[in-house]
């Protein structure tokens, strides 16, 4: 919501959220009323929890006086009224043992991750595989072939070299290929090849009309060189049978079984997670935010980790949205910190 909350309403949701993330029970007025030191009488208390259901902040269950937050007052709670608690030593002490020996695989530091997040937040630890190829291009050389295939030779990185075959839909000269090496090289050195996709076909429909059909024709002679240059789609999962026991966070056995079938398959995680990797910082999807209809009664707390000062993934927590928002950010945080620190190792 745009507007913000008078302070005694702000004062009543937060305290009416942190304690529904405590006990997991509809909370009524009568109980603010013994748990505020705020001095407002139990009317008072009834009337603003009245105005904060009209806002769709909270709402009472059928079988309740009590109220609830809604995904909305979740929202307003994180963005608006939470003070993220600081790590305790201790835990940054695990996540440091558990992250940043030097022997360890960078496969073995995603397991080390997933089951990290999974045991200091008592729900379900996620982290995406690191991208195989974080390849930058140095130069690229097209050499034709015969039956209409080409030969790619991209040179990667500081001196590595990899060679492609492609097939094209006709003949291509090898002056032609020049040129569309020359605007490759001239425009995209230095790129990394999965980013460099999608800034071509963009530089390509950008471009002056008088150079824009040789930049579209490159572009189409890229894509079948970069086509397997994609972020990997796989992650570590850990602890998916902690989620069993928020069993009584959810609406139906139903939506429980979508979401395991969900976490089963993949795609919706992958994708939610794909978007986390434009996004700098801690990520928060409450409830439906997340346009996954599977994950309607969770929330998805999430950061990207690097490699070599560069995204190479995301991990994060899947848990109710009556989550500890603020031990579960911070947890969040650090983790991918050193999980980055630990792949430069």
């Amino acid at each position: 919501m745009s507007n913000p909350l008078e302070q005694r309403a702000a004062d009543l949701l937060k305290l009416l959220v942190e304690r529904y993330i405590q006990d997991g029970q509809p909370v009524g007025s009568r109980t603010l009323s013994r748990a505020a030191s705020l001095n407002l009488s139990p009317a008072t208390i009834r009337n603003v929890m009245a105005d904060l259901d009209e806002l769709g902040l909270v709402v009472s269950p059928h079988t309740s006086a009590g109220r609830v937050p809604t995904t909305r007052g979740y929202r307003y709670f994180v963005d608006a009224l939470l003070a993220p608690e600081p790590l305790s030593e201790a835990d940054r002490q695990r996540i440091a043992d558990d992250l940043l020996p030097r022997d360890r695989s960078p496969q073995d530091m995603v397991q080390a991750a997933s089951a990290l997040l999974s045991r200091l937040s008592l729900m379900a630890g996620v982290v995406t595989t690191p991208r195989r190829n974080m390849a930058t291009l140095r130069r690229i050389q097209f050499l034709p072939l015969s039956d209409r295939r080409v030969l790619v030779i991209l040179v990667v990185n500081h001196s590595e070299v990899q060679n492609r075959v492609i097939n094209t839909d006709r003949p291509y000269g090898a002056d032609e290929l020049e040129r569309f090496a020359n605007v490759l090289n001239e425009r995209f050195a230095g790129r990394d090849l999965v980013s460099l996709r999608t800034a071509l076909w963009q530089d390509a429909n950008d471009t002056q009309a008088h150079v824009n059909q040789l930049l579209r024709d490159a572009a189409t002679m890229a894509e079948q060189a970069f086509r397997h240059e994609t972020p990997d789609g796989d992650f570590v999962l850990a602890g998916g049978s902690n989620l069993l026991g928020f069993q009584q966070d959810m609406s139906d056995v139903q939506r429980l079984r979508g979401l395991f079938d969900a976490l089963d398959r993949k795609r919706d995680l992958l994708q939610l997670f794909d978007q986390c990797l434009s996004a700098e910082g801690v990520q928060i999807f409450i409830g439906e935010e997340s346009g996954y209809r599977v994950l309607d009664e969770v929330s998805v707390v999430t950061a990207p980790y690097l490699v070599d000062g560069r995204i190479a993934g995301v991990l994060g927590v899947i848990g109710p949205t009556r989550m500890a928002y603020s031990r579960i950010i911070p947890l969040v945080a650090e983790t991918a910190r050193l999980l980055s620190v630990g792949l430069d190792n």
